[in-house]
């Protein structure tokens, strides 16, 4: 488990500047490289439970027009 440590952003940003320019493009890297990772997790998630939903018969099918005049009366 990582350590959780008490910096706030600003202080994030002045110890990365200090680094040299070489680690700091890692830095970024690796950081997009997570949120891609994070944002594919997330997604496997939902559909999940939306194929959950469905087999339930939670979720019903049908076009934008009638999810529109449901959605109306």
């Amino acid at each position: 488990m990582p350590k959780q440590f008490n910096v706030t952003f600003q202080e994030a940003l002045e110890m990365i500047e200090m680094l040299p320019e070489h680690q700091r493009e890692d830095i970024i890297d690796i950081v997009q490289r997570r949120m891609v990772e994070q944002k594919r997790e997330r997604l496997a998630k939902n559909i999940r439970k939306a194929r959950q939903e469905y087999r339930r018969g939670d979720i019903t099918e049908g076009t934008v027009d009638d999810l529109m005049k449901s959605v109306s009366e």
